[in-house]
């Protein structure tokens, strides 16, 4: 797989998540596989997405400044391409409905079940091994 400038031939991926435990669970379980950009509202994630070639985005939806959702509707405008996966701890048939709408590819539920978390990056980052 051709990735956009990664390093050690890992996979760029933002992980958009304000809350710290669930951001150190994601970078135990990637960090080892990807190169990790971390944003902690949605407005950080757009000027890292902005400023660093990104392969994949891990989106959570309530965050401070800009949620999830508006965050995703703002990166649309710039890449349809890059496969973003929402996560949240709470999960309501309408905020699927939303983030999908919005342009997300995928939906994880917290708390993250760690081989669902690595079948997700694999299928859109098939490059990446465990």
């Amino acid at each position: 797989m051709e990735t956009n400038g990664t390093q050690n031939n890992k996979i760029n991926l933002l992980i958009a998540e304000d809350e710290e435990s669930n951001y150190l669970l994601l970078k135990t379980i990637l960090q080892k596989r990807c190169n990790l950009f971390r944003a902690r509202t949605g407005v950080e994630a757009i000027r890292i997405f902005k400023e660093q070639p990104v392969d994949m985005i891990l989106m959570d939806i309530k965050m401070p400044e800009m949620n999830g959702i508006d965050t995703v509707k703002e990166i649309r405008k710039l890449s349809a391409e890059v496969p973003i996966v929402m996560q949240s701890a709470y999960v309501f048939d309408s905020d699927m409905d939303k983030a999908e709408a919005a342009g997300a590819n995928g939906f994880l539920t917290k708390p993250i079940n760690v081989k669902l978390l690595k079948e997700t990056v694999l299928k859109y980052c098939p490059g990446v091994e465990w």
